[in-house]
């Protein structure tokens, strides 16, 4: 229904940004149609000015000032002829989706639940001499995985790790599963005080 007269915000133009209000699109309207730069800058700064005490914010005008005046080129739909303080991009480039980041290391991992860094173990333990320092590497290597495998729910079986310790080293690491000093017990503690840490910080 439209009655003379009668001025209603729903036969109006929607607002490009609510937080401001009418009155300020309307001064940014207004500010659009001046006839000279000079007086497009000058009412374009006291529209910034009337924007930032309009809309309170805990961040310095510092801050603030490249937002109020990207949100003063939102509401003239990019179309206000002045020299903007702060660079001021459209929304068309604002909507363009970044470009894809590649990973440097593209290869699959072999068994997800142990990560590329326990695969990466894997692979260097295949290429170490024999010696006391493949065997520190091979014990480090094998709790881990027994805790990834305890972690996921998969497994208590050390065998598990046994078997994928030779499969992922191509059968260089030959093991049996007294390699393994993860107890049980100790992870369940472990997990216990982590959920009790946990309980007492939202308290």
């Amino acid at each position: 229904m439209n009655l003379e007269g009668l001025d209603y915000n729903t036969q109006r133009e929607q607002l490009k940004l609510m937080a401001y209000g009418r009155d300020i699109q309307q001064m940014v309207e207004h500010c659009t149609t001046l006839p000279t730069k000079a007086e497009r800058q000058s009412c374009a700064q006291t529209i910034v000015e009337t924007m930032k005490r309009v809309v309170s914010s805990q961040l310095s005008y510092k801050e603030r000032e490249p937002i109020l005046w990207y949100h003063l080129a939102l509401m003239s739909d990019f179309k206000l002829d002045i020299d903007y303080p702060v660079a001021i991009e459209h929304e068309d480039e604002l909507a363009k989706s970044p470009d894809r980041i590649e990973y440097k290391n593209k290869k699959p991992m072999p068994v997800r639940h142990y990560g590329r860094m326990l695969t990466a173990m894997c692979e260097k333990l295949k290429d170490m001499p024999a010696g006391k320092e493949r065997d520190a590497l091979t014990q480090l290597t094998a709790n881990q995985m027994y805790r990834s495998l305890l972690t996921w729910g998969i497994t208590t079986d050390k065998e598990k790790v046994v078997s994928d310790i030779a499969r992922l080293t191509d059968g260089a690491i030959q093991v049996d599963t007294d390699i393994v000093s993860v107890k049980l017990s100790d992870v369940a503690r472990s997990d216990a005080a982590i959920s009790a840490k946990k309980k007492k910080k939202k308290k």
